[in-house]
């Protein structure tokens, strides 16, 4: 299957990118990743060649990163279906499917089965705070609004899903269609569109792409194909096998992973391991001394943990 993957970030989100890139291909993922992005490119994209306003570098064969710049104001959460649609319809057309991944995703498993998972339907997973009932009051006030907007409800969910990954074959395409649609009525609704969260969850659209993403679940004519917590490695205990999504405001290459043992008596996350575990090849993100360091207060950090209360 001929695929396409994609994110979105700017600023230090950058090391996320390379991490994740890296992952992809140390599973098996050979193609194009496409990135669109706001501001400066990564330190780490060396020997780049321009192509119009688009760059392309290829760290490694078989690997091609195209970053692509983005003008809009919109937070990038709520530009997910519309940066996919422009690259599944603009640049990258003969693609049979297409990923997106938050930059702050790593994958854990080959990815002969993400494009398997993608023939099933919709590919999605469960929510940190997954369970959200059929009857919840807030999906209620979901069909009420976006009832009288002409979206027709065809399946009733248990479950909320999380936005930071989702993958679609191409026959599938009218889901980001309907999510870009679906985001504009919740535009209308908050106001704005810089923001991902409006208030706390007794607001409609407190998260506003992601509630859009569970809308689209429910009213799609595309089947879907979800995950539980496994799917991201939300549960408790661990054990996740198909990606690690290190949410949370602060990342990976940000964390003092010392201070949150000592001061908080918190140990370095799974999805925090699974960061530093793709962080050198084939894109090199830091220099061997701050890697080196990085590394070793990841490691002493997970040691001190075991001898002190964990969180």
């Amino acid at each position: 299957m001929s695929s396409v993957v994609c994110t979105l970030f700017e600023g230090d989100h950058h090391y996320g990118v390379g991490a994740l890139v890296n992952s992809l291909y140390a599973h098996g993922f050979r193609g194009t990743f496409c990135a669109g992005y706001r501001g400066a490119l990564p330190p780490w994209v060396v020997g780049a060649k321009q192509i119009g306003d688009v760059t392309e570098f290829t760290p490694t064969d078989g690997l091609t990163l195209r970053f692509i710049p983005l003008a809009t104001r919109t937070h990038f959460a709520m530009y997910k279906p519309s940066f996919m649609l422009e690259v599944l319809e603009k640049h990258f057309p003969q693609a049979e499917s297409g990923f997106y991944f938050d930059p702050d995703v790593t994958i854990l498993c080959d990815w002969k089965f993400y494009e398997e998972w993608v023939e099933v339907g919709v590919a999605m997973c469960a929510d940190v705070n997954a369970s959200m009932p059929a009857s919840h009051p807030i999906r209620h006030a979901w069909k009420k609004t976006c009832g009288p907007r002409g979206i027709e409800f065809r399946r009733e969910l248990d479950t909320y899903f999380n936005s930071g990954f989702f993958g679609l074959a191409q026959r599938d395409r009218n889901f980001l269609v309907l999510w870009k649609s679906l985001i504009e009525i919740i535009v209308e609704s908050i106001g704005r569109t810089d923001t991902m969260h409006v208030g706390d969850r007794i607001n409609k659209f407190a998260k506003t792409d992601q509630d859009g993403f569970n809308i689209a679940a429910m009213a799609s004519e595309a089947p879907i194909s979800a995950m539980g917590q496994d799917g991201m490695n939300f549960q408790q205990g661990g054990g996740g096998y198909v990606m690690s999504h290190a949410i949370g405001g602060v990342k990976p290459w940000n964390k003092n992973f010392l201070r949150s043992v000592v001061h908080y008596a918190k140990a370095p996350s799974r999805a925090e391991k699974d960061y530093f575990r793709h962080v050198e090849h084939p894109i090199g993100l830091y220099p061997p001394v701050a890697k080196s360091f990085k590394q070793f207060s990841l490691k002493t950090a997970s040691l001190l943990a075991r001898f002190v209360r964990t969180v």
